[in-house]
Parts: structure tokens; sequence; C-alpha cells
């Protein structure tokens, strides 16, 4: 019974991932344990809960495997620091510093902790380890590994920033690649940075703030950002401050598109429209989207080309913008498109779990749906002391979904906390916050008041996978049961307060799962779906045990905190 541990660290978002016997047993974010919001240390804390949810102690690992090759992605570092030189010089030391610090021996680092001989660590290259993550993990068991091919596309691994697959011999091979300095994944980083956010987290808000602009500066994107050949360059001079790590952009964009937006400075936003000066960012934005959507859409259709394939699965950083996504689906040479849920880095140590569980000799179970729920448990009795200790009041509830749906139908805000917490980005009901999806006002508050965050920024619906084609005009899909895809709206009325400005939604179809009996009972209060947005406050990673949630309470004041059956509230409500 061959147990294969793989692991993500040192550049952010780590993670561990757990197979024993050819099944995926568990998965967890370091973040989620350790609270540093994409924390990239080397994830012991994570480690040590897949061993505990796995039931085995490190000694009883067969093999460690780490997401990329440290060795090659120094070469490639030391390689463009040089490049850089004299300019380059403060990077070129940090880069010195950092790849022969931890990074280099990461897997001695490992051994030393884990207690596990050093013959058992083995490295795979970082986007093979997104291709696995997607190929082994995609819902498609009813057509041949033939018809299947891969994209994976981020800001940079060893070398590679994008590459496209299929698999042979039950293995990724890789078909076609793209190196670095050309990135789809730093063209997007420079224009978050650009836009004012931080560049690994805010991502998702430009591609939200997108659908407030017009296309504007397409002209200059496309000089910046060249796509032929079912391939595409970057202009190097539009992307060159990299190298002096405060920012992502060159000259070039300012000489373009205009002075840079001050961070953390509040939005110009009224009546759902960007206004000012921010409208010019917003203009960014969707110009930005746009490029980067027929990138790959061109990217997507080489695929095709090379492959003959019918379905595509995506992984990598860039795989998490839901709007390219639906595009892709919609416009792209595809039957079926499905996306990793944990597409980043953190994805990484579920493919390199999976690589080495085939190299162990494990026989894969491919084609099955994906379940998300593979980190750290809830439990009851623990929250209950908890609360009990800080003079919480809590109510053990005979019917928990019907209690929940009358609360959310009342107007309330109500955290949801159940069984194992997700692995990826998204909330997907085990560690949520639920509110009305057709509430304009009460997603305004949400935003203002407990996630305290940008007031253009959309929030999910999360309805039954039957009703979705009700509501929605292209769902349900392979990627809605994981929000990894956008749908457009047919109706508002029922979706206002979940509905962007573009008429979409980031919907989520249920099947089964925690929300599934709460989407049922809310049909009887005459609502057929729910706004779904994770349990956190600003800048804080996703709710994983018992006390995250009941400091989300506290601190961030939604109506109350439901965990299986007992019903936690702050005493003054």
């Amino acid at each position: 019974m061959p147990a294969v541990l793989g692991v993500s660290a040192h550049y952010h978002d780590a993670a561990a991932a757990l197979v024993i016997d050819g099944k995926l047993v568990a998965a967890q974010q370091e973040e989620r344990l350790s609270r540093v919001k994409n924390d990239p240390s080397l994830p012991m804390n994570a480690i040590e809960a897949c061993l505990t949810l796995g039931e085995i102690r490190s000694t009883d690992l067969d093999r460690v495997v780490f997401y990329e090759n440290p060795y090659r992605k120094l070469e490639r570092v030391m390689v463009s620091a040089l490049r850089g030189f004299p300019r380059g010089t403060a990077f070129f030391r940090r880069a010195l510093r950092s790849q022969l610090g931890d990074k280099l021996w990461v897997l001695d680092d490992l051994a030393a902790h884990l207690g596990v001989p050093r013959k058992r660590m083995h490295f795979v290259d970082h986007h093979e380890s997104h291709a696995a993550s997607a190929l082994f993990c995609a819902p498609f068991g009813d057509v041949p590994h033939s018809s299947i091919a891969a994209l994976t596309v981020d800001g940079v691994g060893e070398e590679e920033t994008t590459a496209i697959w299929r698999l042979e011999d039950g293995r990724p091979r890789r078909l076609a690649s793209i190196a670095y300095p050309h990135s789809l994944g730093l063209f997007y980083a420079a224009v978050t940075a650009y836009c004012g956010f931080r560049v690994n987290e805010g991502e998702f808000k430009v591609m939200g703030l997108a659908a407030f602009g017009e296309p504007r500066y397409r002209d200059a994107f496309d000089h910046f950002l060249q796509v032929e050949g079912g391939a595409f360059t970057l202009d190097r001079a539009a992307f060159a401050d990299h190298l002096d790590g405060a920012r992502a952009f060159g000259r070039p964009f300012v000489e373009a598109l205009g002075e840079p937006r001050t961070p953390a400075q509040k939005w110009n936003y009224r009546g759902q429209r960007i206004q000012g000066e921010d409208a010019r960012f917003a203009d960014v934005a969707r110009s930005a989207q746009d490029a980067l959507e027929d990138a790959l859409l061109t990217l997507a259709e080489h695929a095709r080309a090379l492959t003959g394939a019918t379905h595509l699965v995506l992984a990598g950083g860039v795989a998490l913008n839901s709007c390219a996504n639906a595009r892709l689906l919609r416009e792209g040479p595809f039957e079926r498109v499905f996306v990793q849920p944990a597409a980043g880095d953190a994805g990484g140590a579920l493919g390199a779990a999976l690589l080495g569980a085939q190299d162990e000799g494990d026989a894969l179970a491919l084609g099955e749906p994906f379940c998300a729920d593979l980190g750290v448990p809830i439990r009851p009795a623990t929250a209950a002391a908890i609360a009990d200790a800080l003079g919480l009041r809590t109510t053990a509830v005979v019917d928990p979904n019907e209690t929940l749906a009358a609360r959310i139908a009342g107007g309330d805000v109500i955290a949801l906390a159940r069984g194992r917490c997700e692995f990826g980005p998204r909330a997907l009901g085990h560690r949520s916050l639920l509110a009305r999806a057709d509430d304009e006002a009460l997603r305004d508050r949400i935003n203002a008041r407990i996630k305290k965050r940008e007031p253009f920024r959309p929030f999910a619906p999360a309805m039954l996978e039957s009703t979705a084609p009700a509501l929605l005009r292209d769902a349900p899909n392979d990627m809605t049961p994981y929000m990894t895809t956008v749908c457009r709206v047919r109706d508002r009325s029922p979706l206002q307060g979940t509905t962007h400005v573009d008429g979409t939604a980031r919907a989520q179809t249920v099947q089964s799962g925690p929300l599934a009996p709460l989407l049922r009972c809310m049909e009887s209060h005459g609502l057929h779906s729910v706004l779904n947005t994770s349990l956190n406050g600003p800048g804080e990673p996703l709710a994983a045990t018992e006390a995250d949630a009941i400091d989300v309470l506290i601190r961030h004041k939604p109506d109350g905190l439901l965990i299986d059956d007992l019903l936690i509230e702050r005493p003054n409500r």
C-alpha cells in the first residue's frame, strides 16, 4: 500500500497532498493552518495534517515528491539576474540568497523534517505537476485518454511558462512549450501591480474590474503581448521592472497607459459605475483581460491542432481566470473544458503526489469527479468548548438546514462550516458565508462591513444543478461545480445580488455536499440560489478550524455561525 506525499513551497501558496494506494486521501494548503495569506514556507503544518488524515506516520512514506526541479530553477533565476546586470544588481543579490538558501536544499530539509531517508526524496518538473493535477483529476471517464489535451499556464516554473500536454502510456507528455520571460502570468501580474493591487493576490480583482471598462487600450496591449502561430511573446521593455522587486511593469506601460494607481486608494464607485480617474484603470483592466483571453484562445486552438483532442483540461495560476475559461468553452475548439480547482501552485503538490504514486506502481483511478473537501475537518464539540469559553451563545438546532434556510431567507448573513475544508481558493460550502442571492443591498453590506473589500467585486450564487438551466444560459458544465467559470444570467431578478455588471455570475452548481440539503430547503422559501462567499475577512486565508470560524464570527460580525447542528451567535445579537 504505497504512500506518497506531494509538496509545493517557496514561491507562494505552499501545500501538501497525500496519495495512499493510488487514492487521493488529503490535500491541505499551508496558509489555512499558519494563517499567513499565500504562505510560501515549507508546509510542515499542512504535511502533518495530511499524515493525520491518512492515519500514517512520516516514516511510513514510500516517496516524497517536490513539485518542481530546484536545480533547473536556480539556473534560470541566475541567468535572468545576470542578463539584467548591472541594473538588476539588487535583484541578483536577493535571488542568490533565496536560491542558495532553503529553496535549493528543499529535499534535504524535507528529509530532515520528516525523518525519511534522502533517497525517498524526488522532484518532478513544475509544469508536469500542473498537467498531472488536471489530467488525472478531470471528470472525463467516458472518453479515451487520447481525446484529452492539457494546457498549463502560469507565471513561470523552472523555465517554462506555458505548455501543451497529452497522456501517453498514462504519463503526461509535453508537446509544446513557451519559456520565460514570455509569460501570460507575468503579463497579468504587471496589470495587477499597475492597477494598485498585490501580485499573486489581486489578479481576481483585475478580472472583476475589467467588466466596468472599455478596451480603449487594446492597441497598447497588442504591442505588449503579441500572439502569432500558436505562441506569444512579451515586449520585454514593458515588463523589465520585475528586476527591482517592487513592481512588475516597465516604463513603456506608463508611457502608453498613464501613471499607475496608488495602492489602497479608495475607489470612486457609485451606482454600479466606476467614475473619474478610476475609470481609466477599468479600461486598462478590460483591455488586458481581452488580450489575455485572445491569447488563451490561440493556445487552445494550437492544442487542438497538435493533439486532435476534443476535451481540454487546464492548470496553472492563469487557469483561475474564470472569465477566460468561460470564453474558452464558448468559443474554443473543445467540446468540454475542465479546470483543476486548485490550479495554482497549491495544486502542484497534488500533481506531484499523483506522479509519485504512479512511479510507485499505483494504478490511478482516472475520470472520477474531483472532490475538493480534502483538508482538515471541523469538530462541533471543539467549537462548542471555544464558544462557551468566549461567552458566545450556542443553540443545538433540530433541523439545521431548515434553520439556516429560514435565517437566510429572512435577510441574515450566516457562516457555515461543515466537514473537511476545501482545497483551492474557492469556498464550495464547507467554509462559506451565505446570504440571499437576490438582494443588492445585502451584497453591498457584505462587501463593506464583513469582507471589507473593493465595492465592485461580485459574489457567486450557488444553486442545485437541476435548477441551473432555468437561471443561467450556459450551465451546468464541468467547471461550475468548482466556481472556475462564469455563466450568463437569464433573469437578473432571482440573482440580483450575485450578477456582475456584465450580466454574468461565477456560479456554483451543486449535486451533493453541504449545500445540497440547504438549497432544497430554500426552495420552500421561494429561493432557488444562495450567495456563497468564502469564510474569511480581508487579507485572511479561508477559515479551516473551529477557532478560525469563530474568529470570523467575532471580528467580522455575520449574523451567526452554523457548525453541523450547533448555531453560535454573538451575545449582543
